[in-house]
């Protein structure tokens, strides 16, 4: 199946979301803050990162700005807390692909099968 990075700073749900990931027979790295998920990012070839926008040292929405900057074209989805409209387009802006709510639903493997195949861009809200 996939290679994603996931970036979130909570080690309960990098746990839970990488189990869900496995289960669907995807290769799942971590990293728990945006310095280290932007250096993995571009040291690895993954199918798509999932990006938490809300975490400390950088957070989210800095890894994927200078990430762009830098030239990477590959998928990001921004997977975040914050469901108003406001903080999605703040992360699209910031060149995220895609958007998926936390807390993730019953559709999240969809979701990111869909994004996966490029069958449209996934915006998920609660």
């Amino acid at each position: 199946m996939a290679s994603i990075l996931l970036v979130e700073d909570d080690a309960m749900i990098s746990r839970m979301l990488t189990l869900r990931l496995r289960m669907q027979g995807h290769a799942i790295e971590t990293a728990e803050n945006g310095r280290i998920g932007m250096e993995k990012t571009l040291a690895g070839a993954y199918d798509l990162v999932l990006m938490d926008m809300h975490m400390p040292e950088m957070d989210g929405h800095e890894a994927v700005r200078l990430l762009r900057e830098q030239g990477y074209r590959g998928k990001i989805a921004a997977v975040t807390a914050s469901a108003m409209s406001q903080d999605s387009q703040r992360a699209i802006a910031a060149g995220c692909d895609h958007y998926i709510s936390k807390p993730v639903g019953e559709d999240f493997e969809q979701l990111v099968a869909d994004i996966l195949a490029g069958d449209r861009v996934c915006r998920s809200t609660p």
